[in-house]
């Protein structure tokens, strides 16, 4: 299965995320827009695992499971890699040292079972748009200018999940496979 391990959003973060997207959608409209419902804040990025991999993933996660709930902020907008030539429009995720050390405590334990650490430093995001072609987006960037400081919401981070991604022509399809801590 392809998989990957990342925090789940609550439903009024979801709606208060596809308002915003679909405010930006005329600035942008050659985007592939996310779906509302498949947005969530991404710990590791797996990919395809076998059902061995799979039994060891879940020993692994349960080791890191037990952490103290943290609150997660959600505003301010990107772009990855840059700007200039961005592949990915994103709105950032502001929370304690907590949210940083979970997702280390994930990529130790993976790496453990087998799976490259990641070369980047972790940053927290969620993504609400890719581009096909990286080039300037001018109308989505003058249209951030008014955004930039505006909270989406908040909510409190107590669990994560391991998730199967099942790719399609509409999207990925994503199912939560095991909640942390059980």
């Amino acid at each position: 299965m392809r998989a990957f391990i990342a925090i789940d959003l609550p439903e009024l973060l979801r709606a208060a995320l596809g308002q915003t997207q679909q405010a930006f959608r005329s600035a942008c409209p050659e985007a592939r827009w996310t779906r509302p419902e498949g947005i969530h804040l991404t710990l590791k990025f797996l990919g395809e695992i076998s059902d061995a991999q799979v039994k060891q993933v879940v020993e692994a996660l349960a080791r890191v499971s037990r952490f103290e709930p943290f609150s997660v902020e959600v505003k301010g907008f990107g772009f990855f890699p840059q700007a200039r030539r961005p592949r990915v429009f994103w709105v950032g995720v502001e929370a304690p040292p907590a949210l940083g050390e979970l997702a280390a405590g994930v990529e130790g334990e993976m790496e453990k079972v087998g799976f490259l650490r990641e070369q980047r430093a972790f940053t927290p995001h969620l993504t609400l748009a890719r581009f096909d072609v990286p080039r300037p987006q001018p109308a989505l960037e003058a249209a951030l200018g008014r955004q930039e400081t505006v909270s989406l919401g908040s909510f409190t981070a107590s669990e994560f999940f391991l998730f199967e991604s099942k790719l399609s022509p509409q999207g990925a399809q994503y199912r939560k496979v095991l909640r942390f801590p059980r």
